[in-house]
């Protein structure tokens, strides 16, 4: 009996590990956006975000060449035809409510449009633009 109860704490406390894991990447787009603005230390400004979404940055394609201007609607992958969701959050609900999934997206998106990653102040900007879509 006592080797049962041991068994059935620990899957109890794996099952509470990963419910706290999952939680812990549960975010919303105004948590993303507060987010970058504090790792910034200034606030995003969706002007600021709208100009650097459309640009090229001496580069062959824009956020906008997938992702369509305005991010509103269903776009397509420039290269690969892959369809996109919206992106912005009013517009598709799931969107920026992952944290691994925003890191992974940004990380990878920012280094095919600027050869790098995204600054803190470049992501707060986008998302304040991306938020202020409806």
């Amino acid at each position: 009996m006592m080797k049962f109860l041991s068994v059935w704490r620990a899957m109890a406390c794996v099952g509470l590990y990963l419910a706290m894991a999952d939680a812990a990447l549960a975010t919303s787009p105004q948590a993303q956006w507060l987010h970058w603005q504090q790792v910034a230390g200034q606030a995003g400004q969706a002007s600021r975000g709208q100009v650097f979404f459309t640009q090229k940055h001496g580069g062959e394609w824009s956020c906008a060449s997938c992702h369509g201007q305005p991010p509103t609607q269903p776009s397509r992958h420039a290269s690969t035809g892959k369809t996109i969701a919206p992106l912005a959050p009013a517009f598709h609900a799931e969107r920026f409510t992952d944290s691994a999934k925003v890191d992974k997206w940004f990380k990878r998106n920012c280094k095919d449009v600027l050869s790098r990653e995204c600054t803190a102040l470049e992501k707060a900007d986008v998302m304040a633009y991306l938020i202020g879509l409806k």
